[in-house]
């Protein structure tokens, strides 16, 4: 049976970073990756010669960024593209109202204005809020502040469902009202003309990575730990365990001993959201010329009220909606023909015959990938962002749990799941290690070392 230094369990982000920075430390580690790619929920498909970010996009503000770091490292191409962050302003935004009229610039302006004063009642509202209140408790009390009327009220009150879903996939309701208590961009936001996945790949390279070896169990001890796979068993003095919450809570992912406090009480407060991403290209460009997003208001907005002009990244004319929350878990067996005419239904409102068929549709399902089970992890009442970090608490010195969900500052994020990886090399090396060393060019040891 071999046995390593260190087993990563999974070739996203997270689990390469710890990876590497154990190889170049020298130790003999080997990750384990159920698919046939590495990246995880980093995933550029480039059929026909398309470059499709079917899993991450942007990187949500730059400054002090260490995957901006890293990407800049690895010479990644970027395109600036700031509303990753569902903020109502900031960057050219058409806004259109329950009508299907386009806002003028003052109604848009006066629009944005409510939102900010809203958000500035929220922070103080959530600051005070108790431990099982909704993000929709707290927003509904940050609204009744205002003494605004129904439909002013009622516009605002529709963008903050928007932005629940929009940025962790969940219902308002059930989003923890500390659930975006650490959604902050910090400068600029950029996307990958190229694909994000160039980041996975440089990260990657030299490692010993075994694909399509799924593992089913983790067992754990005070003298180091097994791990078994559909191919067969290996053993570790460390394991560093970085599936996605959906898996790490599903039957088909076991740890023995089951994880103790805190660990367990904060997986079970996470889950897993719905969130998938429809990519639509076109013969021409028939929307607003000028801006980054499209935005509808009202009833017919519930579902398909945003998309992203990403013609610049490649020339071609391209709008990106997501299926958010309720919508994704309904349209989750729709065939795809239903979800594209559902889609082009809404546009019409907006802009009539203009609208011409797509001629080329990309849609994900995340919740039907087995290594996924969801886009990533959202707080639901009765969580605190403590969960972030108290499940990335290493167990027995041997165990470690990374991943976008175990991060607290930023977490649901490439960031995120780059520092859980480089937390779990620290402690496993037990010494502070320079997060530059995760892109540095450093030579990267071979695991068949003696």
């Amino acid at each position: 049976m071999a046995h390593f230094d260190a087993i990563v369990v999974g070739a996203g982000v997270a689990g390469l970073s710890a990876a590497r920075l154990l190889a170049n430390a020298g130790r003999r580690v080997v990750v384990l990756e159920a698919r046939d790619r590495v990246g995880g929920r980093v995933w550029t498909d480039r059929t026909d010669g398309f470059v499709t970010d079917l899993g991450a996009s942007w990187i949500h503000g730059i400054t002090d960024n260490p995957v901006a770091a890293a990407a800049e490292a690895f010479s990644m191409p970027t395109v600036e593209f700031t509303v990753g962050g569902y903020q109502p302003d900031g960057r050219p935004i058409a806004y259109y109202g329950p009508s299907g009229k386009r806002l003028s610039d003052d109604e848009a302006r006066a629009f944005a204005d409510d939102v900010h004063s809203v958000d500035a009642a929220l922070a103080e509202v959530v600051a005070e809020s108790d431990a099982d209140d909704s993000y929709r408790d707290v927003t509904e009390a940050a609204l009744a502040l205002q003494g605004w009327d129904h439909d002013r009220a009622e516009r605002v009150r529709e963008f903050l469902q928007h932005r629940s879903e929009e940025q962790y996939g969940a219902w308002i309701e059930d989003l923890a009202a500390h659930g975006l208590d650490d959604d902050v961009v910090d400068g600029d936001e950029v996307v990958f003309p190229e694909g994000y996945d160039r980041l996975s790949t440089h990260l990657a390279h030299g490692l010993d990575i075994r694909l399509e070896q799924t593992v089913t169990r983790v067992r754990w001890s005070s003298e180091g730990v097994t791990v078994t796979t559909d191919r067969g068993t290996l053993t570790a003095d460390h394991a560093v365990v970085t599936v996605p919450i959906g898996v790490l809570k599903s039957k088909d992912f076991t740890i023995e001993p089951p994880l103790p406090e805190p660990n367990a009480g904060a997986l079970g407060r996470l889950e897993m959201n719905a969130f998938e991403k429809v990519v639509l290209r076109f013969p021409t460009k028939f929307w607003d010329d000028g801006v980054y997003a499209i935005r509808q208001q009202g009833p017919e907005g519930r579902w398909w009220h945003s998309w992203y002009d990403l013609t610049a990244l490649h020339g071609t004319p391209t709008l990106l909606t997501f299926a958010a929350g309720a919508a994704a878990r309904e349209i989750r067996h729709w065939e795809d023909e239903q979800i594209v005419d559902s889609v082009l239904a809404q546009l019409r409102r907006l802009y009539d015959d203009r609208v011409e068929e797509p001629t080329r549709v990309d849609i994900t399902a995340w919740q039907d990938d087995p290594f996924a089970r969801g886009s990533y992890a959202y707080m639901r009442q009765g969580s605190t962002t403590a969960d972030h970090d108290d499940l990335a608490t290493p167990v027995g010195g041997v165990l470690h749990i990374a991943g976008e969900a175990t991060w607290t500052d930023d977490p649901a994020t490439v960031s995120a799941a780059l520092c859980s990886g480089h937390r779990a090399a620290s402690n496993i090396l037990h010494r502070a290690i320079p997060i530059v060393e995760v892109w540095a060019e450093a030579p990267v040891r071979s695991a068949d070392r003696g």
